[in-house]
């Protein structure tokens, strides 16, 4: 079983940007995929992006569209998601999740971390 641990959320302006990352404990971390999902306020929890165990394949949501950039560090147990030129509409709770295949579905992820606010003002 692993444990995840997401940091870096925070009050930025439009067209700012911001690193989260997730550190993982227990379990194999280079065995997972590693995801990252967002749920703002009344709306369903949604894909933000995936990376496979060695970080040669990912993948990203349809509103990504460039401005994302998901990578991971096997030896220091850690995925970040760099985010440029954010938006209002990008505000939302931050998870990061871990599971075994590069889908956008968040009940294909098995482990969850708790979850860092990220908040945009306009």
């Amino acid at each position: 079983q692993v444990q995840l641990v997401e940091s870096g959320g925070g009050l930025v302006q439009a067209g700012d940007f911001l690193r989260l990352s997730c550190a993982a404990s227990g379990g194999t971390f280079s065995s997972y995929v590693m995801g990252w999902f967002r749920q703002a306020p009344g709306k369903d929890r949604e894909f933000v992006a995936a990376i496979n165990w060695s970080g040669g394949s990912t993948s990203y949501g349809n509103f990504v569209k460039g401005r994302f950039t998901i990578s991971r560090d096997n030896a220091k147990k850690t995925v970040s998601l760099q985010m440029n030129s954010l938006k209002p509409e990008d505000t939302a709770v931050y998870y990061c999740a871990a599971g075994w295949r590069i889908v956008q579905t968040a009940g294909a992820y098995d482990y969850w971390g708790q979850g860092t606010q990220v908040t945009v003002s306009s």
